[in-house]
C-alpha cells in the first residue's frame, strides 16, 4: 500500500481525518504536509489535525469537528458532558459551539488548546468510564447524564434524562443508581430532584417543557402517549399529555415532527377523529412553553369547559 492509500485508509476511519503524526507515520514529510494544506488539498481542523476528504469542503459537520478536537489532544482525550451526548443523540439541550473534551490530570496539564471553541476539563474517571461512540471516545451514558444534571437547570436537566430513556440509553435501573454516583456532589439534590421528574415516555424536548409547565401551573397530565380507541378498538389516535376524565389532549407540536406537509394532514385527520370521539385537542409550540403560564391557564380553561360541557349533557 503507497502513502496515499494509506492516508486515505486511516481517514477513512476517522470521518477524514488524519493527524500529522500519522502522515509523516505513513511517509508525508513535514513540508509536504504545509504544501497540502497551502494549497487547500487538507484543511486544518484542529492543532495538527487535518481534513483529507475534499468532497466535505470547507464546512465540515459538527461530528468531524468533534473528532478533529480529540485527536488533536491525543488518546486519552474524550468527549465529555454535553458533547458526549450529542454524540448520543441525547436532545434537551441548547445548542452550542463549545466542544467538551476531558482528559486526566497530567494530560490534561500538558495539554495545548488554542482553539476557544473547545472547552478542556481535567477529569478522572473510573475504568469503563469511557467508551465508544461510533469510534469517538465519550463518557458512558449513565455518567454522561449525570454529569450534565449536576449543571444545568431543570427543564434541561429533565429533558436530558427523558431523552437518554426513551432512546433505552439509560434503563429504570441505571437511572437509580445515578443518586449514589452524584451523592455529595455540587447540585446533587437538586439532581435528584430532576431524577423524580424523568418519564422516558415523553418523545420529544418539547413534550418535557409543556408537561414541566403543567406540573408546575398544578395541573400535571395523569398519563403520557394515550392512546385512544373507539369502541371497537381502533386506534382514533394517541396524544402527546393526556387528561382522560375530562378528554383532552395536549399536543407538542415540533417543527420536525409536525413541519412538513404530509405530518400536517395527518395531524388534521387525527385531531377529527379526536374531536368527534369527544376529545378536546390543545397543541402547544415550543414558543408557548417559554411563557410560565399560558399552558398551564389554557388546560385549566379546557378542563374547566369539559366539565360544563358534561354537566349540561
Amino acid at each position: 500500500m503507497d502513502r496515499a492509500d494509506l492516508v486515505r485508509s486511516i481517514a477513512g476511519a476517522q470521518d477524514g481525518l488524519i493527524t500529522r503524526a500519522q502522515a509523516l507515520q505513513a511517509g508525508f514529510s513535514r513540508h509536504e504536509i504545509d504544501h497540502l494544506v497551502a494549497i487547500s488539498r487538507w484543511l486544518a481542523l484542529a492543532r495538527a489535525v487535518y481534513l483529507t476528504d475534499s468532497r466535505c469542503g470547507d464546512s465540515p459537520g459538527r461530528r468531524c469537528r468533534i473528532r478533529a478536537a480529540l485527536l488533536s489532544l491525543g488518546t486519552n482525550a474524550h468527549a465529555v458532558f454535553g458533547t458526549a451526548a450529542e454524540l448520543y443523540g441525547i436532545a434537551g439541550l441548547p445548542r452550542r459551539d463549545e466542544i467538551h473534551v476531558g482528559l486526566p490530570g497530567r494530560a490534561a496539564k500538558l495539554a495545548r488548546v488554542s482553539d476557544p471553541a473547545i472547552v478542556l476539563h481535567q477529569l478522572e474517571h473510573p475504568p469503563g468510564a469511557v467508551v465508544r461512540v461510533n469510534g469517538i471516545a465519550a463518557t458512558e451514558p449513565r455518567l454522561t447524564v449525570s454529569e450534565i444534571i449536576l449543571r444545568e437547570h431543570r427543564y434541561a436537566a429533565v429533558s436530558v434524562l427523558d431523552s437518554a430513556l426513551n432512546q433505552g440509553l439509560l434503563s429504570p435501573e441505571s437511572l437509580a443508581a445515578i443518586p449514589a454516583m452524584i451523592r455529595g456532589r455540587r447540585g446533587a439534590v437538586a439532581a435528584r430532584g430532576y431524577l423524580a421528574e424523568a418519564d422516558g415516555r415523553a418523545q420529544s424536548p418539547l413534550e418535557t417543557r409543556t408537561r414541566l409547565r403543567c406540573v408546575d401551573g398544578r395541573v400535571p397530565p395523569d398519563t403520557l402517549q394515550l392512546e385512544v380507541r373507539d369502541a371497537d378498538g381502533y386506534l382514533l389516535g394517541i396524544g402527546d399529555l393526556g387528561w382522560r376524565g375530562p378528554k383532552v389532549i395536549a399536543e407538542a407540536d415540533g417543527r420536525d415532527a409536525h413541519g412538513s406537509a404530509e405530518a400536517i394532514f395527518a395531524d388534521r385527520r387525527r385531531q377529527n377523529r379526536l374531536v368527534n370521539a369527544g376529545w378536546t385537542i390543545l397543541r402547544f409550540t415550543w414558543q408557548d412553553t417559554l411563557h410560565p403560564n399560558y399552558i398551564p391557564q389554557t388546560v385549566h380553561r379546557a378542563i374547566a369547559a369539559a366539565r360544563i360541557r358534561r354537566s349540561w349533557g
